[in-house]
């Protein structure tokens, strides 16, 4: 971009540019571009899904439940209606809707973050020597350790407290956020210091166990965990960091490896078992996905290999987790397969979008023709069982139905008619039905069905092929 810039202020109208100037501004992404061109991103069609995903956020926006945390007075100043969400995926696809500029504390969305890094230091042997890998069933503050004396987890403040005392973490927050925007809030920490006596509390049961690494001065430690808290980031650079851990330990906007996989898949364990406090068991089993919520209001989601979204909103439920974010994450797992059991066999379907468009699309067109041309019954029920839409269209707007009347394969035509509903004159881009094609090449019999099938077809209520399918199983069976 800054090659671009400079490139254009040399131009002579300071807009156009030749051919060896544009192959100059872009021969560095042009692995980028390419992908670009040709829908090869995670999320093909990100337009249609970024509607979606505005939807989503519109439908949690009217909520008005939950109140903003005060016991940290800082965080008491915010107003209950700020509401925002950024997603960034593994290719770097990006989009934000409301209030994604607007800074905040990290809060214990920082615990997986922090943890991570510790594991990327000293290995998952070392950090686990000191801390536990099991829900606890307690309040995330509570004042108790497992039958080891260790915390139970990281994603409780005993065992962040304890991980804090392994790890520099500062550098390592920007690199995941690729470098976009995290700052520090003095005043945050100051309100949490002040009012921390849960958590002093906490830092002298754990030193009384000896819980921390030898030689480790708890009162430091306890101003490092307070400071820690108190990173600010927005949406939008928190969901880089998100993606960071859907893409594996790197950064899709720098491209640079900041934390191991070993580190990653660690932390997105945690965070599906103990991310969510004392929801953490029911998120897994309605959402399916590792998250982490924080009490100003994030929620920091990862979709494995997808995208990291953030969510951002102050009220809280009764258990520390926004009521928006909550809501919306609910809502994209009942709209999308982003559920980590979503994708059995035989599994109800939901929009999948990382296969919508693209060379899916294509594939699926291809497969579902060439059945038709060879006359394969079996391969068409085959897709239609598996949601198929049997009506979609080739380059040239011609359908499976065409296909089938032109080689006069009879079990086919009906099939697709009786079976799957599919519209008995759909048109090309010639304007040619499948009756023209069955009369072309002399295939009578064909023409005869497609003619009583003209006389009482009307169209289904059904918006699309899917819909329509399942309402026919009996038939297709």
């Amino acid at each position: 971009m800054d090659t671009l810039k400079d490139t254009l202020k040399k131009t002579a109208d300071g807009v156009t540019l030749d051919r060896h100037l544009f192959k100059k501004c872009v021969q560095s992404n042009i692995v980028l571009l390419t992908q670009a061109f040709r829908k090869k991103f995670v999320i093909p069609d990100f337009q249609s899904f970024t509607s979606h995903i505005d939807e989503l956020y519109e439908n949690a926006k009217n909520l008005s439940g939950g109140q903003v945390a005060d016991y940290i007075p800082q965080l008491a100043k915010f107003s209950p209606d700020l509401w925002a969400v950024s997603l960034c995926t593994v290719d770097g696809q990006r989009h934000t809707v409301g209030d994604t500029k607007v800074p905040f504390c990290l809060q214990s969305c920082v615990k997986p973050l922090k943890y991570a890094v510790a594991v990327n230091d000293h290995g998952t042997q070392y950090v686990h020597s000191f801390i536990g890998k099991e829900p606890s069933g307690l309040r995330f503050n509570k004042l108790f350790l497992n039958e080891d004396d260790k915390p139970h987890n990281p994603m409780v403040n005993a065992g962040a407290i304890v991980c804090t005392s392994l790890l520099k973490v500062m550098n390592f927050l920007k690199k995941m956020a690729g470098n976009e925007y995290v700052g520090f809030s003095n005043a945050t920490f100051q309100s949490e210091r002040e009012s921390g006596d849960r958590n002093f509390a906490i830092g002298y049961y754990l030193k009384e166990k000896k819980c921390f690494p030898e030689g480790t001065d708890m009162t430091s430690v306890l101003d490092l965990y307070f400071q820690l808290c108190s990173i600010e980031v927005t949406c939008e650079s928190a969901s880089v960091m998100a993606a960071t851990l859907a893409n594996g330990g790197i950064c899709p906007i720098t491209g640079e490896r900041v934390l191991t996989p070993e580190a990653v898949r660690n932390t997105l364990s945690l965070m599906h078992s103990c991310g969510m406090y004392d929801f953490s068991g029911q998120f897994a089993f309605h959402v399916g996905l590792p998250a982490k919520s924080g009490v100003s209001g994030g929620i920091l989601l990862v979709v494995p290999n997808v995208m990291g979204i953030v969510c951002w909103s102050p009220p809280l439920d009764k258990l520390g987790n926004s009521v928006r974010g909550i809501q919306f994450c609910l809502d994209l797992v009942e709209l999308f397969n982003f559920h980590n059991y979503d994708n059995l066999r035989h599994f109800a379907k939901k929009h999948d979008p990382r296969r919508e468009g693209g060379d899916q699309r294509v594939k699926s067109v291809i497969n579902l023709l060439f059945a038709a041309y060879t006359g394969d019954v079996s391969a068409l029920r085959r897709f239609a069982l598996s949601s198929m839409d049997m009506e979609q269209r080739d380059y040239d707007s011609r359908t499976a139905l065409h296909v089938a009347a032109a080689e006069g394969h009879i079990e086919v035509v009906r099939f697709l008619l009786e079976a799957c509903k599919v519209n008995p004159s759909p048109r090309d881009r010639w304007g040619k039905t499948p009756m023209d094609e069955a009369m072309l090449f002399g295939h009578h019999d064909v023409v005869t069905i497609l003619q009583q099938y003209q006389e009482n077809y009307s169209p289904p209520a059904a918006p699309d092929g899917q819909e329509r399918t399942e309402k026919s199983l009996d038939s297709l069976l």
